[in-house]
């Protein structure tokens, strides 16, 4: 039976090994997938050793994606964008090819199961931590009309911008100079994790703005709560993306993609 797994450290809350189960099921599938604490000095060995004992695949969660990207022998071009992996995958000849699924899983969330559309639209991504460098690629190539990124150092948010210039139209703005209205919003830091929100200006939301926090929780998170307050249409988080983005791991481990819809909306009600 082929055998997969999700590393990194701390595990415990991962979803993962509940989303794959259900997808080989779905799929039919013969394989297994299991979650794996890894210590912090030891997650090349662990791979390595994986690996060789007959593994097929792996997903890498925090705090070693970068840690991953470095290890691979060879990088997906949304790899290299992102400077980050998040599936690993190997090769009849012992190689290690990096992927990230991370913007794709967005991006998917978005327009198939919201029925979002980020061609020629007015977007603001918040944040410019690795969350945020997973994802501008595949929003980039939707061909939104201008992508704004902002963050409390802006200087992080500059560096980003001029890094995927080449992509599409992408600037800067400080946090305090935005000019709003945005269709989309797009929340790239873990600010909802500690019950916080970005210091945006309400001017940034207007009635027909969308907003989406990657992070998610029982409840509405504190940025999609702030951000239906002062009118956005509609507010989503990313337990879409979650799922979204294992289903296309899954595509590069097994070369089918399995359905995505009842294993959301299953975790959603287990929540």
């Amino acid at each position: 039976m082929d055998r997969y797994a999700v590393m990194g450290n701390p595990i415990k809350h991962s979803k993962s090994p509940q989303i794959h189960k259900a997808f080989a099921e779905q799929t039919d599938q013969h394989m297994t997938y299991t979650s794996m604490l890894v210590p912090e000095d030891s997650f090349e060995d662990a791979v390595r050793k994986f690996f060789a004992e007959g593994g097929k695949g792996l997903n890498i969660t925090v705090p070693f994606k970068i840690r991953a990207y470095e290890l691979s022998d060879e990088l997906t071009e949304r790899a290299q964008r992102a400077k980050a992996v998040n599936t690993l995958l190997i090769r009849n000849n012992g190689s290690i090819v990096g992927d990230n699924t991370d913007g794709a899983g967005l991006v998917r969330d978005i327009m198939h199961n919201h029925d979002g559309r980020l061609g020629g639209k007015k977007i603001l991504v918040v944040g410019a931590g690795g969350a945020v460098r997973g994802v501008l690629a595949p929003i980039l190539a939707e061909k939104p009309a201008l992508v704004v990124l902002t963050n409390r150092t802006f200087e992080k948010a500059h560096h980003l911008a001029e890094e995927f210039a080449d992509l599409g139209r992408i600037e800067a703005v400080h946090m305090n100079k935005l000019q709003g209205p945005f269709n989309w919003i797009i929340n790239g830091t873990a600010a909802s994790l500690q019950g916080d929100i970005p210091e945006l200006s309400e001017s940034v939301i207007g009635e027909h703005t969308r907003v989406y926090d990657m992070m998610y929780s029982k409840q509405a998170t504190p940025f999609n709560a702030w951000a239906k307050d002062y009118g956005a249409e509609k507010a989503f988080d990313g337990l879409g993306m979650l799922v979204e983005q294992a289903a296309e791991s899954f595509r590069q481990w097994r070369g089918v993609m399995p359905s995505t819809p009842t294993v959301i909306s299953d975790l959603r009600a287990a929540m």
